[in-house]
């Protein structure tokens, strides 16, 4: 085991490799006259940056921009309500991963729902979800099926349980979300200038390498699609930096052991089976067109949002920058909440909650004390 993990861990070959792009990194400031910026597009590549210290080591030499690829932070604040909402049945339980219990909504979170009674459980997967309607019959159980398309397969599997059972007392409220379509709305609108993007190896896994190949193709950008080892990292940023020097728009699979060509073909099939893509809303972006995932009508039976209603009301504004830190447009320490009124024991917004998301990870492992 010790030989399997050692080459992903080795502190001396991943300074070789820091030197190297921080070498890179200078060939590339000296012939662009700026520095290079690329961004990270999921919220596991933002952690494990900063963890690893890549990000503070790098940070006088690349650009390391964190963008929406953190579940939590995304969703939109009216489904947060919404969600908070459906806990106001008596006859409900609610099901959810952990990063959404401490969420704020306007109005306050899971958390709070359930310190006041409220029946909300978290569970490790979707499928555990139909478990527990199983064995509450009496009750219905709602999911909360946030995401990216690593998520989405799992939310299949559960409709898939429920359906071969019978569950007919488990839902699902979605609000999941897809990579490309946030991509392109944000090289479309061009509000941040970039040279390349790390790309998601647990999306990629799913998706396959071509799925990105749109980003060279259509935006004559290059991408790298990297692991999450502190070497992993630094071999994608290399690579990035490379295809930067040269102009050289490809999209780069540096995760092989892992993600294919076409990526899984079984999840995939069944993403389509139950769920059809559909129009979302992204917190601080608005609406974009074909970037969430709805159930099909033929399954309508399990959608929460066709068997509950939920008073929508209008979200409580707040200084917190959440929406432009996940477009890229500022770092975490930009917004004047930060570090300050906003902390992880005591979050405004969804960025300082996540263990994927921006805010915690630079105030985890970025900020100066």
């Amino acid at each position: 085991m010790h030989g399997l993990i050692d080459p992903y861990t080795s502190s001396k070959l991943s300074r070789a490799l820091l030197d190297e792009v921080k070498e890179l990194a200078k060939q590339f400031q000296k012939e662009f006259q700026r520095i290079p910026a690329f961004m990270e597009v999921c919220g596991s590549h933002t952690m494990a940056l900063a963890r690893t210290g890549v990000k503070k080591a790098l940070q006088d030499d690349i650009r390391l921009i964190s963008g929406p690829g953190c579940p939590v932070c995304v969703t939109d604040q009216a489904a947060i309500d919404a969600m908070i909402s459906l806990t106001a049945g008596s006859d409900r339980i609610i099901c959810t991963f952990g990063d959404m219990m401490r969420v704020p909504g306007s109005y306050g979170t899971l958390m709070q729902a359930k310190t006041e009674g409220k029946d909300i459980r978290v569970v490790y997967s979707p499928v555990d979800a139909v478990r527990i309607a199983e064995q509450n019959p009496q009750k219905e159980v709602i999911f909360l099926g946030i995401g990216f398309e690593t998520t989405i397969p799992t939310l299949a599997a559960a409709l898939k349980e429920a359906e071969e059972n019978e569950v007919d007392n488990f839902s699902i409220w979605m609000a999941a979300k897809l990579t490309e379509p946030i991509l392109r709305h944000l090289l479309n609108n061009k509000e941040v200038a970039l040279d390349g993007f790390l790309l998601p190896g647990h999306v990629s896994m799913v998706m396959g390498r071509k799925h990105f190949e749109f980003l060279a193709a259509e935006y004559h950008l290059p991408g790298v699609i990297s692991g999450f080892e502190a070497i992993e990292l630094l071999s994608s940023l290399r690579q990035l930096l490379l295809l930067a020097l040269e102009q050289n728009a490809l999209v780069v699979n540096d995760y092989r052991n892992v993600v294919s060509e076409e990526g899984n073909s079984h999840a995939k099939y069944w993403m389509n089976h139950y769920f059809s893509s559909c129009d979302e809303p992204w917190r601080g972006i608005g609406v974009i067109a074909q970037s969430g995932m709805d159930i099909r009508e033929e399954y309508r039976q399990f959608n929460a949002k066709e068997k509950f209603s939920v008073p929508m009301r209008s979200p409580r504004k707040t200084k917190c920058r959440c929406g432009e830190v996940i477009r890229g447009l500022i770092d975490p320490p930009e917004c004047s909440l930060f570090g300050k009124a906003c902390t992880p024991l005591n979050p405004i917004g969804p960025c300082m909650v996540s263990s994927e998301g921006s805010c915690a990870a630079y105030y985890q492992y970025m900020r100066e004390e």
